[in-house]
């Protein structure tokens, strides 16, 4: 039965420790991840810190990448293409030992929060004792079959922005007047202002084009 895990990482045990030590604002969600051989990660991911010279400064000092490219500016956030060289045992096991896939990974100051396809119970299991052997630090936050996560991706939505948008409702994001703030929400959530005002506006484009737009391929038009 095909197993979903999310856990996190302790941000000094994967790659990238360094930029977001020098950068302790930066935030990193990948877009799509794969294994080049046996040694090497690329990954197309967008950045997200309060300077991007700052930012751009502390990769290219960050011994854990290399070749990195930026592929588009968009003022507040950033795509790139980069190759992960070290601190990826994790992953490297997870995409060539346990024929795992990674569905989404976010990473800041505080660590990394991974969503891991697995095909059965044994390669996630394997998985933990690779870690235990390797005394690499993994929490596991949620484990749950395939088909429970239905309702995960029925939306569109990744799994941080459905976590997101359900703790903001029930913290009172909502209401009128407002239960909580977006600072305190934020701080909740362990990321900084813009990211989680970034993450609610992706998460809801996501839930308005799969339940207002369903079967529309062009899109919503001006009235």
């Amino acid at each position: 039965m095909s197993t979903i895990a999310e856990i996190r990482v302790p941000p000094d045990e994967f790659v990238l420790r360094e930029t977001l030590s020098a950068v302790p604002d930066a935030e990193f969600e990948v877009m799509r991840v794969a294994a080049h051989g046996t040694s090497d990660v690329i990954p197309f991911l967008t950045a997200m810190a309060p300077d991007k010279d700052d930012l751009e400064r502390a990769l290219a000092a960050d011994d854990s990448v290399k070749n990195i490219s930026l592929l588009a500016d968009n003022d507040d956030e950033w795509l790139y293409r980069m190759e992960w060289v070290e601190d990826i045992r994790v992953i490297l096991h997870v995409l060539t030992e346990a024929d795992g896939t990674i569905l989404s990974a976010y990473g800041n100051g505080e660590g990394w929060h991974l969503r891991i396809l697995f095909t059965d119970r044994q390669s996630l299991s394997a998985t933990f004792e690779f870690c235990d052997e390797q005394n690499l630090s993994l929490d596991i936050e949620r484990i749950y079959e395939l088909e429970d996560a239905a309702r995960r991706g029925q939306y569109g939505l990744t799994a941080e922005q459905l976590d997101t948008l359900e703790t903001a409702y029930e913290r009172g994001f909502y209401d009128i007047p407002r239960g909580e703030t977006m600072n305190a929400l934020a701080g909740e959530l362990g990321i900084s202002h813009q990211a989680l005002s970034e993450r609610l506006r992706r998460g809801h484009r996501n839930l308005i084009e799969h339940t207002l737009f369903v079967g529309e391929t062009d899109g919503p038009t001006d009235p």
